[in-house]
């Protein structure tokens, strides 16, 4: 671990912490702004939530700070819990007739995945699964597996922008305009986007886009955002109908309103983003853009490493490569298999190694791998670590 930059969050130092992807981790300066907006509420809860005394506000000044940081305009901007939350807003806004069909990809996240042949069912729709290569050669392939999933009955395409499971940067702006000739409407899921990649939402130019806050952009836990064009505002709804469904709140569009404010909530993980964007412009030299290209070049140090303990080679072309990078374990024995979420080598590598890294089954249950996140507290002898807990597990062989 660095343990200069370390300092700066609360995690274990007795801990190689490889799995910023999951939940990411919020710096202390940042949980101490949120600490001070949750005081601040509590002192007053009544004007502290309100909507049209402060709230509303701050909100607004937080989504003007975002829409600079995605490049796209405020009032396209709504906020969610999580991606998750997101994905199921749009999915179920979006209409669908019997027959007409959602694409997803093999490698979506499950949860996403699950809401798509949720609504899908419930319409009499169908899902069609773009299979993507794995070792994967070029980007042009999963624009190709995408497009052949499609036909004259595809309504809408449900695309990772960074794969959870594989850790690929898809080529959605490519996919988004194939899409868009053909008249399908996409919705990217970036919940791996913002704080790993240069978001430009208005270039890439998907009907919807929703990611996270909490994640590569260090922001506390629930904290999200959804991007909707401004000519389909009016279609989506949130999974919670409140107040604002027949209540206009002056000078917002319905859109903004319904998403503000879904009941009583706490807002302070929202207000707290400006400071976690903040953090990471100032945590090294360069800003955001070098704490992206540090983190790059560290997963590729690791994926090096761990390449060469493994005795496999990389499964993707340095240009789909982010943050994060998956690579094969051997097949786990029937009696070592994960019947659960947790998978039995990554409790022994937590439990006897110190090492939190996630062990993913993926596609099916058997084929391993294991994911690797770079976050700036992160250094070689964190994944030098992990490559020894594998070959003390049996699973790699000393070099």
């Amino acid at each position: 671990m660095n343990q200069q930059l370390a300092q700066h969050w609360g995690l274990n130092p007795e801990v190689a912490f490889l799995n910023h992807g999951s939940f990411g981790a919020a710096p202390r300066v940042v949980l101490e702004a949120q600490r001070r907006e949750q005081d601040a509420q509590e002192r007053d809860p009544i004007h502290y939530l309100a909507p049209e005394r402060s709230l509303y506000k701050k909100l607004d000044a937080v989504r003007s700070r975002l829409g600079d940081f995605l490049g796209c305009p405020a009032d396209d901007l709504a906020f969610v819990r999580n991606a998750t939350d997101g994905v199921n807003a749009v999915l179920r806004s979006f209409k669908l007739e019997p027959g007409d069909r959602i694409v997803i990809t093999n490698h979506g996240y499950n949860a996403c995945n699950n809401a798509a042949r949720y609504v899908a069912e419930r319409a009499g729709a169908e899902v069609s699964v773009a299979e993507i290569p794995f070792p994967i050669e070029d980007p042009a392939e999963a624009v190709a597996a995408v497009a052949a999933a499609c036909c004259d009955r595809t309504r809408l395409i449900l695309v990772d922008h960074v794969t959870s499971p594989t850790g690929l940067i898809l080529p959605v702006e490519e996919i988004v305009q194939q899409a868009r000739a053909r008249g399908i409407r996409t919705l990217v899921d970036a919940a791996h986007g913002p704080g790993m990649l240069a978001m430009d939402l208005e270039r890439v130019g998907a009907d919807y886009t929703t990611g996270n806050l909490h994640k590569w952009l260090c922001g506390p836990k629930v904290s999200g955002f959804l991007h909707v064009r401004p000519e389909l505002q009016e279609t989506v709804r949130p999974c919670v109908i409140s107040h604002a469904a027949n209540t206009p709140a002056e000078g917002r569009s319905r859109f903004i309103a319904e998403f503000d404010w879904t009941g009583t909530f706490d807002p302070s993980p929202l207000l707290s983003v400006p400071h976690a964007i903040d953090f990471l412009e100032g945590v090294i030299p360069g800003g955001l853009a070098a704490v992206r290209a540090s983190n790059r070049a560290l997963v590729m140090e690791g994926r090096a490493i761990l390449c060469d303990a493994l005795g496999v080679r990389p499964q993707a072309p340095d240009a789909m490569v982010g943050s994060l990078v998956a690579l094969p374990l051997p097949a786990a024995p029937p009696r070592a298999r994960s019947h659960g979420r947790v998978d039995p080598l990554q409790l022994a590598l937590f439990e006897k190694h110190r090492v939190e890294v996630p062990i993913m089954h993926w596609p099916n249950q058997g084929q391993r791998w294991v994911r690797l996140s770079a976050q700036v507290y992160n250094d070689r002898s964190d994944y030098e670590r992990l490559a020894a807990g594998l070959v003390a597990e049996g699973e790699a062989s000393p070099a």
